[in-house]
């Protein structure tokens, strides 16, 4: 589902565990890492398709975790120019997220990264809050800042170093309301 101005919905999870250390995931087949996230399917709502995601990519089930807290609105971030598959309708620009926050309740053999068929992870650690900001690629790095300052004080963060803070702001709007 693509919405009118090219943006596919999304849900995004920043999972932590009773140290405050997040979750970070190393793509299957790749050097890249990321936070688990996924696309909201036409008949879900936010809350639901990140269950699903955090399932598909982690193994977790929703009684693993806690949910803490989730950012408002839309966080959008667009694809380069060479991602965009022009030749396919509606053409997707970039996606619109909903970003939750999730503490790991249950012991870490409850993650089973082939809990799909097609894993996206074959590889995680643990990781400082803000530590992975600087390994976020580009084009997501706005966005994962963002999300992670509106949830840092949930997590319990604390302030990012300067250092690592991109001085861009990231576009949010308020056009959906979050429901569970």
């Amino acid at each position: 589902m693509i919405d009118r101005d090219g943006f596919r919905p999304n849900v995004g999870i920043i999972l932590i565990n009773q140290a405050g250390e997040v979750f970070w995931g190393k793509r299957a087949g790749h050097r890249s890492w990321q936070f688990p996230q996924g696309g909201i399917n036409d008949d879900e709502r936010p809350l639901a398709a990140m269950y699903r995601e955090l399932h598909e990519e982690t193994g977790l089930k929703p009684t693993d975790v806690e949910v803490i807290s989730w950012t408002c609105g839309w966080l959008r971030y667009r694809l380069p120019r060479n991602m965009i598959r022009r030749h396919l309708f509606p053409t997707c620009i970039g996606q619109k997220q909903k970003w939750f926050l999730l503490r790991l309740r249950s012991p870490e053999s409850a993650f089973d990264l082939n809990a799909s068929d097609k894993p996206e992870f074959d590889g995680w650690a643990w990781r400082s809050y803000w530590s992975i900001l600087p390994e976020v690629i580009y084009f997501k790095r706005l966005v994962y800042q963002e999300a992670m300052l509106f949830l840092s004080g949930a997590a319990n963060a604390g302030t990012p170093p300067e250092s690592l803070l991109i001085a861009e702001e990231v576009t949010q709007d308020k056009d959906s309301a979050y429901a569970r």
